[in-house]
């Protein structure tokens, strides 16, 4: 049964400000923003953005909020501490959540409020305060949020800014570097703050602007509180903003942000929004998602549509705007740098997560911005010396393994994504595939063949995934006629096979004496360091040989032993010691609620039975994703979890996601249209008589039979019309 929020989210969704759109209208951003019932959610928010926008506005329902409600919000939380303008969705550690702002009218801080009085769709968040009968509504430029209050008639409208409100500061050394509250006028406020934590010395600056005039003001460092000053400095700051009786009429304040400087801010704010018309912001922030979500319309029920485009949504929220609408922005040296005026500069590159699935949906549906996503990636490579890791604010946090900046770069120019200095992107991930950093000390690599465990941690994850990575750099290579580097690269590619242990038929720590580690247990869990194995087991792991799956058939013993350690993958349960707290959405092994499993389902048409693929990704597709505030299994890690979905619905995936091939699955829905660059479409059709029909049985491209299990990026990007024909017994 759904539950009562769905359907008030529903109703919200399709009449909210009468001009939803038509996809636009199906998305729901309560999904994943909460767990219930003992599962999981996905660590979303249901706020206001615009498609890659810098500004997240969204409530924060915790005074400091941590790893389990990493984006700021959680459902199961009935206190709002005011609304912040930046976050970051489905990640498992929390950053940002920056100039936080609260209505009220007696200088409160925080406020109860009720589902019941709460709504959300894109571009636009809407809730009552219930403490003070407050109503607050949000909406979003790309770097602009802009809020209206409508205070309770008699009552003083004040406004608190909080700059000292962030994510928990017993995490990653958190604290606050310098800040500044600086009243411009009567009806202006700017400054800025730094701040250090997962993301090191993050410079934020704001421009703020009031629809009424400021009659007082009161600003606070700590303990130290001025009335009326014009300015105040310091590590711990709070204004509160007094307008006086504004009779319900509301009160309206948009806030700029820029990485650059408080000028750059305010220019930001008269650039995107200039007027003060709050409806016309949300029904442009509306138009804005129904242009990106609209690129794949779907025939299916509410409830699938639910799913599917809250799913795409959650995918398009990210990489952000990090570039000021003048160019500038801060680079990874805090330096102020500038692209030109048809460039945009981004941040927030989750790559060990979504360079799997959401890089390649990008280059299907966003061909436009992957050239930008890879000019930004190659620009912290030349201020940087290395390519991003996991970059947030322009800066590396260094967190995961893998170089996985290479495989989006390689996918993009493979696949002739224009605008690309390919020279420069191949020096790019060659030398960061030659100078070591943080978890890739590949003076080790080469002079063992694998990473050992004892001067590595996570050294089997990492050499397995570092070879993969050498594969995509091999590419480049070959494109570019680089004969010796493809060769060097090649041969890296194939270290996976040096931790292979045949006794055990299992990849398997060593040290750097050759020495296999003891004792072996291939369902203990590892986390992020202290083990061979990152966020997983070796059974999961076993299976990420994405770029030579041929070979890795041959190492289990052929395709018939392939497919029985498929077998026992998925469906043995048991456990050794504790789960690592990413491991979830269990189908045996298999754990969908981390990134390293997600591509195995696939893996039985390597082997010959494609049916298995088609009955294991249909469980996932419906067991796994809902449209409850726990709709994920796992964290949406900036929208991966969702890109797996959309990929896997449409009926295909990119098991090798820097091949330009998509291995074939079992399409959701009755009917999909991909809109293409150049007016083209393609179209995908599943002939069925049930809903059961989830087994293929014959497939057509542009009328001919489809004799192999894979579709490329190419026939895809021509356009043309897919053709299931669906049964619901397998076709042995």
């Amino acid at each position: 049964m759904k539950k009562p929020f769905l359907i008030l989210a529903f109703i919200v969704l399709t009449l909210c400000n009468g001009k939803a759109g038509n996809t636009t209208r199906y998305v729901n951003p309560f999904i994943g923003t909460g767990a219930i019932e003992g599962g999981l959610s996905g660590n979303n928010y249901p706020g206001a953005t615009v498609p890659f926008g810098m500004v997240q506005l969204s409530p924060d329902t915790r005074e400091a909020p941590d790893w389990a409600q990493a984006a700021g919000y959680d459902y199961n939380d009935n206190t709002i501490y005011g609304f912040s303008h930046t976050r970051l969705s489905g990640t498992g550690a929390s950053d940002l959540i920056d100039i936080l702002m609260l209505p009220t009218t007696n200088g409160r801080t925080s406020s109860s409020f009720s589902h019941s009085q709460e709504k959300a769709s894109p571009g636009y968040y809407q809730v009552m305060l219930l403490d003070e009968q407050i109503n607050a509504e949000l909406s979003a430029t790309v770097r602009t949020g802009i809020h209206r209050y409508t205070y309770p008639t008699g009552k003083d409208a004040q406004v608190v800014l909080d700059l000292d409100h962030s994510a928990n500061k017993g995490s990653w050394g958190r604290k606050i570097i310098n800040s500044q509250i600086r009243i411009v006028n009567d009806r202006a406020v700017e400054g800025y703050r730094i701040i250090t934590g997962w993301a090191k010395l993050r410079k934020v600056y704001f421009y703020m602007e009031f629809s009424h005039p400021i009659l007082s003001s009161t600003l606070r460092d700590g303990d130290r509180t001025h009335e009326n000053t014009p300015v105040i400095n310091g590590t711990n700051l709070h204004g509160v903003f007094h307008f006086g009786h504004l009779n319900t009429h509301p009160l309206l304040c948009k806030v700029a942000l820029s990485s650059v400087s408080m000028e750059n801010a305010q220019q930001n704010m008269h650039r995107e929004a200039a007027h003060w018309d709050f409806d016309q912001y949300v029904e442009a922030a509306d138009n804005s998602w129904e242009r990106e979500l609209s690129k794949i319309t779907i025939t299916a029920d509410d409830t699938q549509k639910e799913t599917f485009y809250t799913a795409l949504y959650h995918m398009l929220l990210q990489p952000n705007t990090m570039s000021d609408t003048n160019g500038e922005y801060m680079a990874a040296d805090y330096t102020t740098r500038r692209v030109t005026h048809n460039e945009t500069h981004y941040t927030t590159f989750s790559l060990w997560d979504t360079y799997r699935a959401a890089h390649p949906l990008y280059t299907i549906l966003n061909p436009d911005r992957v050239t930008d996503f890879v000019k930004s990636m190659i620009r912290q490579y030349e201020y940087y010396g290395y390519l991003p890791i996991w970059q947030l604010w322009g800066q590396d946090n260094y967190c995961m393994i893998g170089n996985h900046s290479i495989p989006v770069i390689t996918d993009a120019i493979l696949k002739g994504i224009p605008g690309i200095d390919v020279e420069k992107a191949y020096e790019a991930v060659r030398n960061s595939s030659l100078t070591s950093h943080p978890n890739s000390p590949f003076e080790v690599w080469e002079k063992y063949g694998y990473m050992p465990e004892n001067i590595q941690t996570q050294s089997v994850s990492i050499t397995l995934e570092q070879a993969f990575d050498d594969w995509c750099v091999a590419q480049l290579a070959l494109k570019l006629g680089k004969e010796e580097d493809y060769q060097r690269f090649i041969k890296r590619s194939a270290f996976y096979r040096n931790l292979y242990n045949p006794d055990t038929h299992f990849f398997q720590p060593k040290d750097d004496k050759g020495q296999w580690m003891q004792p072996f247990d291939p369902y203990k869990y590892g986390a992020n360091g202290g083990y061979p194995f990152t966020e997983g087991n070796a059974w999961q792991y076993y299976w990420y040989v994405p770029h030579n799956v041929e070979a890795l058939i041959e190492l289990t013993g052929g395709k018939k032993a392939f497919e029985k350690k498929l077998d026992a993958f998925f469906t043995s349960t048991h456990q050794s010691g504790e789960l690592n707290d990413n491991a979830s959405g269990f189908i045996g092994q298999y754990a969908h609620g981390n990134e390293p499993s997600h591509h195995v389902a696939y893996l039985y048409t390597y082997s010959g039975q494609p049916w298995k693929t088609q009955k294991y990704v249909n469980q996932i597709v419906t067991t796994l994703y809902n449209t409850t505030s726990s709709g994920y299994a796992g964290n949406d890690d900036c929208g991966e979890m969702s890109a797996w979905y959309v990929f896997s619905t449409l009926g295909f995936y990119p098991v090798n996601p820097s091949d330009g091939q998509y291995v074939i699955g079992t399409p959701a829905f009755e009917e999909c249209v991909v809109k293409l660059p150049g007016n083209k479409e393609f179209r995908i059709k599943a002939e069925r008589k049930s809903p059961q029909d989830i087994y293929v049985q014959s497939v057509k491209l542009n009328g001919k039979p489809l004799k192999r299990f894979y579709i490329t990026h190419e026939e895809i990007m021509n356009g043309g019309v897919m053709e299931f024909r669906m049964g619901g017994k397998p076709k042995i």
